[in-house]
């Protein structure tokens, strides 16, 4: 059985006060389940804009959309998450990436590390907050036990690897630094590497099941086999997959809109771009069965827009609900 949708909203505007609110509001009439925040410098503060969204909503969910490791340690970070956690009451969904964007740390003056860097820093991390917030001394305590839900971003094996053992969510960028390139923007894959990056995960995922019966299987000594496998894989399930969307845009003129966006992504054909989730071409229904379509292939069942396509977002979320 499909996994059911959910939709969030990247929010990355703060001109007020009153306006961040009403925003927020906004987004959670329209049907958004996620109320989203990146980290970037010149973006409002994550976990201070999710608390302010918190006081004026009740329904939707929080999250990072997703952290910079790279600005963060991880005793600091424990800290804030489960006390942004405790003050939202429990609507949390922490998110966490690498980073990619080699001048915010220069400006902030800290260290861009190799992305093999990048990526042990990440997974420290997230092992020594699996430490933390589920150690019953540590002060401020989560309201969620034993954590927030933790989604992991990114599409290279190490991190995909990572994602599979700690994750409750793997998000998907479709679109990857090249080896050539000054670190920043990143350029788009195709449809069939996309998928590839996904069945990838669902490899790494499997591996680390294995991994987590075979050790429970070790320790229970006595049990049956049987035993412990249900001991090792209790309370879990697969992954929920996300992917953010880059462009959602209403037009009866589908074709003629990926030819104008060609240029912007040179190494994909016509088809690959109508066939990308990473865009979303057409009437409010058509979009709807594109999701269908994308879940059906890739697994996707939670998708994130960018602010400025909130309204337009809104009726496709109409289409879908209760999908």
């Amino acid at each position: 059985m499909a996994r059911p949708f959910r939709f969030g909203v990247n929010l990355l505007t703060l001109e007020s006060a009153p306006a961040w609110r009403e925003k927020c509001r906004r987004a959670d009439r329209l049907g958004y389940d996620v109320l989203l925040v990146p980290d970037h410098l010149g973006l409002p503060a994550p976990f201070a804009a999710l608390v302010a969204a918190a006081e004026v909503t009740e329904r939707p969910r929080l999250g990072t959309f997703v952290l910079n490791l790279g600005f963060w340690n991880p005793a600091l970070l424990a800290r804030a998450v489960a006390t942004c956690d405790a003050l939202t009451g429990g609507r949390l969904e922490l998110g966490l990436g690498a980073g990619y964007v080699k001048a915010e740390h220069d400006s902030a003056g800290l260290p861009f590390g190799s992305p093999r860097e990048r990526v042990d820093h990440l997974e420290r991390t997230v092992r020594e907050l699996e430490r933390l917030l589920t150690d019953p001394e540590q002060q401020p305590r989560p309201a969620q036990t034993p954590r927030p839900p933790l989604l992991l971003g990114g599409n290279g094996n190490r991190l995909l690897r990572v994602a599979a053992r700690h994750a409750e969510i793997a998000a998907f960028t479709g679109a990857v630094q090249a080896p050539d390139d000054a670190p920043g923007p990143m350029k788009m894959i195709s449809p069939e590497a996309l998928e590839e990056r996904v069945a990838a995960f669902h490899r790494f995922a499997a591996e680390a099941e294995a991994e987590a019966k075979t050790g429970a299987e070790a320790k229970t000594g006595a049990k049956t086999g049987a035993e412990a496998t249900a001991g090792a894989t209790a309370g879990a399930g697969p992954a929920e997959l996300n992917y953010l969307i880059q462009m959602v845009e209403n037009t009866d003129a589908r074709r003629a809109k990926a030819r104008e966006l060609k240029p912007y992504a040179p190494d994909l054909t016509e088809e690959q771009l109508l066939d990308h989730p990473a865009l979303l071409l057409g009437s409010p229904k058509d979009m709807a069965d594109q999701l269908r379509a994308h879940r059906e292939r890739f697994g996707f069942s939670y998708f994130t827009v960018l602010e400025h396509h909130m309204e337009t977002f809104a009726p496709v979320i109409e289409e879908l609900h209760g999908a």
